[in-house]
């Protein structure tokens, strides 16, 4: 089992996180191309609640009263809202605007525990976060690609959803300690599935797999499902309760230079200033969860 207190574990967690997520905005897009953004959402809650249902059962008896209140709002706002924030604004703009305005949930991160959750930042952590900021702007921007092709007023989705993403940590860290992960990734979506499959019977799914390459986009989404929901929500939650919420956030700083490396492996060459800004967010993260040795 990975002992998180040691923090080269913690680092490794992380990397295997923007690993899997990595690959979340491009799986979405896959979808959209046989499923509007609605569909897309409720497939992916509805897909994650059935593979976490046998969890969930075992575990729902465990929950007290007072966690009620805080695993509605991890449903909802950390798990259910951003799914059709995010699937609503890919259909008018690209994932690499996408990957970077989901960046900012560090900053809301620290932002939201101020004001609400009565939790301070280290000054050299929020200078990391910035940092990595700074550097995944940099990495994303250096690309050829126009981040700006599109209908950006649809960014406004995405800014929305890292905020709820904000609060969903904050949430955790604060009023779900008592709790396992498995227990508050599989009973949050226990509340969102059965609505999510709801919705889906009076749309037109079955035609819509009929389609050309149908079939294939469910899968997509399916896979969707199974890595970025069920294994990364259910890490993330681990980790959340191990570290503190701006280092848990800094993923997505990460997620960026994986985008690179999928490109390495179809065939894309990286450059020096891509290495260069891979380093600034490196050490944006590393100083969000420095802290020196007694």
């Amino acid at each position: 089992m990975f002992n998180l207190d040691k923090k080269v574990n913690q680092f490794a967690v992380l990397f295997l996180l923007a690993f899997i997520w990595g690959g979340s905005f491009i799986l979405m897009k896959k979808g959209l191309e046989s499923f509007n953004y609605l569909q897309v959402a409720a497939l992916r809650i509805f897909f994650t609640s059935l593979m976490l249902l046998p969890f969930a059962i075992k575990r729902v008896k465990h929950i007290k009263r007072s966690n009620i209140k805080s695993l509605l709002i991890v449903a909802i706002i950390g798990n259910g809202l951003p799914s059709f924030l995010f699937t609503i604004a890919q259909t008018e703009i690209n994932s690499s605007l996408a990957g970077i305005l989901n960046s900012t949930t560090p900053i809301f991160t620290l932002i939201v525990g101020f004001l609400f959750y009565k939790s301070k930042g280290k000054l050299i952590s929020i200078v990391g976060i910035f940092i990595g900021l700074v550097g995944t702007l940099g990495l994303v921007l250096h690309g050829n690609v126009n981040i700006f092709d599109g209908n950006n007023w649809y960014s406004i989705f995405a800014i929305i959803a890292s905020v709820f993403y904000a609060i969903n940590l904050n949430e955790i860290k604060k009023f779900l300690q008592d709790l396992d992960a498995l227990t508050i990734t599989s009973v949050a979506f226990l509340f969102t599935g059965p609505f999510a499959g709801l919705y889906l019977l009076f749309t037109d799914i079955p035609s819509r797999v009929l389609q050309p390459n149908g079939l294939e986009n469910l899968a997509y989404i399916f896979i969707l499902a199974l890595f970025s929901s069920v294994i990364a929500v259910t890490i993330f939650n681990v980790l959340i309760k191990k570290v503190s919420p701006l280092f848990s956030s800094s993923v997505t700083y990460i997620i960026p230079i994986f985008a690179i490396m999928w490109g390495l492996l179809d065939g894309e060459i990286i450059s020096i200033n891509q290495i260069l800004w891979t380093a600034v967010i490196l050490s944006g993260v590393y100083l969000v969860n420095y802290s020196k040795k007694k």
